[in-house]
């Protein structure tokens, strides 16, 4: 008989162009196993919104595992541990996994691999993570050469078929029970937003694709307009794995539409943030310029002033309508639209001259795709710290970026105190006397802001 395969999922929970899953089940009976390791990766384990994604992915990938009577199994701890002691109960000794970049992942296989038969395979980004090389052999920093580069050598690989069969072991090793994992909010339940905002799981991907499919035309420009629904929504699908980019890149292939090439570039970005991540293990945690380490910015932990800037800019109750519209909308429903993305990272990081840092562990904490490399990568652009980022002197200004994007309709959906206010004053109520009672005054006004932080970049060049 054949020998049994361990399949260790991470970001890969779906059935179809999984290479790992799918070399397991061609050398044997399979055993799939997700191990919850809260542990090793420390300040980036599964914030909230994550954790409810997860628990309904894993649920949904079950149920289809089940139709080719196949369990998933589930433990909790350190991931080598249990899945030493898994190979060593089954009798297994090869285990099969989709190659992981982030750091407590890396260091997570290379400790595997000195216990068992590790094989790892390529299957969460359009390119192999490294493949793609400068003239002279190294790795690309900047992302417009990276991109170049990678569509000089697409097509991406072919997708791997869904297998019609799946053997199982005749003996099931134990499993924890997923209920038992607690993964989902209870006191209070605040996830009613996110379960109105989103389906879960490998079948609602391919759904939300199918839609995509009579919008992406569109994507150019109107992905700037917040107010418009004209942005794919596929990023949690593709962090939780529930759909790979080489599936939707395939999916797209012979579309020249600009809306097409300018989405196929965000996923090439999200190859890059995985690329800057190998090379930079703990981009999520250091500057990597470091002359960044010398401004002085705001501490929340030891200014009560900054602090409580912190928490108005948490709750959207900052004074600036389209980044309290942004804020809000994460809360409610675990994503927010890139476009205000930009806008309410650029006021925490800029405005209230907040260390990116503790934006990224907020966004870690409620996003439902919040990815360690792409979280990261963007961060750091905004903040003008990163390999490739954004000047920190260019200051993005929240209340002209709301009516040159059109985000009234926007504004008045996730910020309802507002709702009454037409144009232009809803972008601004304060300058046109117009802020309801209800609704806070600015925090800082744009001006003072914009000093305050240029002063802080001089201070930090010595000029």
């Amino acid at each position: 008989m054949s020998e049994t395969q361990i399949l260790w999922l991470r970001r890969d929970l779906r059935m179809a162009d999984n290479p790992a899953l799918f070399e397991a089940a061609r050398r044997g009976p399979v055993i799939a196993a997700y191990i919850l390791d809260d542990d090793r990766a420390k300040s980036h384990a599964y914030g909230g919104a994550s954790r409810w994604w997860l628990h309904h992915s894993l649920e949904s990938l079950s149920a289809s595992l089940a139709k080719h009577g196949v369990t998933l199994t589930l433990r909790r701890g350190d991931a080598v541990e249990e899945l030493t002691k898994l190979a060593a109960e089954t009798g297994a000794r090869t285990i099969h996994a989709n190659r992981h970049y982030e750091p407590w992942w890396r260091n997570a296989q290379r400790g595997l691999a000195e216990q068992v038969d590790l094989q790892l395979h390529d299957g969460n980004y359009l390119l192999p993570v490294g493949a793609v090389t400068t003239g002279t052999g190294g790795q690309y920093k900047i992302y417009t050469p990276f991109s170049r580069a990678v569509r000089a050598v697409f097509p991406p690989r072919d997708l791997v078929p869904e297998l019609e069969t799946i053997a199982a072991p005749d003996t099931l090793p134990d499993s924890d029970d997923l209920a038992d994992w607690n993964l989902l909010p209870t006191r209070p339940d605040w996830s009613a937003g996110i379960a109105d905002f989103w389906k879960v799981g490998e079948a609602a991907a391919h759904n939300q694709l199918e839609w995509w499919e009579g919008r992406v035309d569109e994507y150019e420009p109107a992905r700037n307009f917040p107010s418009q629904d004209k942005v794919s929504r596929m990023s949690p699908y593709l962090h939780f794995g529930e759909i790979s980019p080489v599936q939707i890149w395939h999916h797209f292939q012979g579309n020249s539409s600009k809306g097409w090439q300018v989405y196929e570039s965000e996923l090439i970005w999200r190859d890059y943030a995985a690329n800057a991540v190998n090379q930079f293990p703990l981009y999520a945690r250091s500057n990597y310029r470091e002359d960044f380490d010398k401004l002085q910015w705001r501490d929340p932990e030891n200014d009560a002033a900054a602090a409580r800037d912190l928490k108005a800019w948490q709750q959207g109750k900052t004074g600036y309508p389209v980044v309290d519209a942004g804020m809000r909308q994460l809360y409610q429903t675990g994503w927010m639209h890139n476009r205000v993305r930009m806008i309410t990272a650029s006021f925490l990081i800029k405005h209230l001259l907040i260390d990116w840092r503790h934006g990224e562990q907020w966004f870690w904490d409620t996003l439902v795709d919040a990815d360690y490399a792409s979280n990261a990568t963007n961060w750091q652009w905004t903040a003008g710290t990163g390999v490739d980022s954004n000047m920190f002197v260019r200051i993005m200004a929240p209340l002209s970026q709301s009516e040159k994007f059109d985000c009234a309709a926007y504004i008045r959906k996730y910020v309802p105190e507002l709702a009454a206010l037409d144009q232009p004053a809803i972008h601004d109520p304060d300058e046109f006397g117009r802020r309801p009672k209800a609704y806070p005054a600015k925090i800082i006004g744009h001006r003072e802001a914009r000093e305050r932080a240029l002063t802080a970049y001089r201070v930090m060049k010595g000029d």
